[in-house]
């Protein structure tokens, strides 16, 4: 596992925190999901789990790199995602802290469909079992935060249904996956409407 490490060219701002208005929704469902194990840190200490929020157009505000092991966040372990280029697997972030190593993925999901306003992205070795191909699902070749897995994210877009499930499996990130919708309750409740079903079997 390799969560946590920056592997985009990444151009950082180094600023102020974001503003508790645009944190207080995030870290509601962050909160949620942490307590559930899906958002955490393993016992090597490399964290796991992101979360982020359309901010305007497609910039977005998400949980900074290596953010997963504290059990609640503030304003000061986000940052603002300002631009990005796919093909040159780089991002401009501005904030207090280096943005998540899986940043592009986000950004691909929102290039995806403007109507998507929040994307949840968590840890879990039995539902990404149990989910494997039976949902969206990227290739096993594209590893997490590369170009790889973003032009993924973009072929499912195009060539799946994903879209409308509102959730995939990342084929090449052991326990990987994503949840996304038009608020961070959609995708959340998607999350949580899934992993009761597992919790039920």
């Amino acid at each position: 596992m390799q969560e946590g490490y920056i592997k985009f060219n990444c151009h950082w701002i180094k600023a102020g925190p974001v503003s508790h208005d645009h944190t207080r929704e995030i870290n509601v469902w962050r909160d949620k999901l942490y307590a559930l194990g899906l958002i955490g840190v393993y016992n090597d200490g490399i964290g796991f789990g992101n979360i982020s929020m359309r901010y305007e157009g497609n910039s977005f505000i998400i949980t900074g790199s290596a953010t997963g092991g504290f059990k609640h966040l503030n304003e000061n372990h986000f940052t603002l995602v300002s631009s990005y280029n796919l093909e040159q697997n780089s991002l401009e972030c501005k904030g207090p802290v280096i943005a998540s190593s899986e940043s592009l993925t986000h950004a691909a999901i929102y290039e995806g469909a403007p109507e998507i306003q929040a994307v949840i992205h968590v840890h879990n070795f039995e539902m990404w079992r149990r989910l494997m191909n039976r949902v969206p699902t990227t290739r096993a070749d594209a590893a997490y935060g590369t170009p790889e897995m973003a032009w993924e994210i973009k072929r499912l877009f195009s060539e799946t249904r994903v879209k409308e499930e509102k959730i995939l499996v990342m084929g090449g990130h052991e326990e990987g996956i994503i949840t996304f919708g038009k608020d961070m309750d959609e995708a959340g409740e998607k999350l949580l409407q899934i992993e009761a079903g597992f919790r039920a079997c």
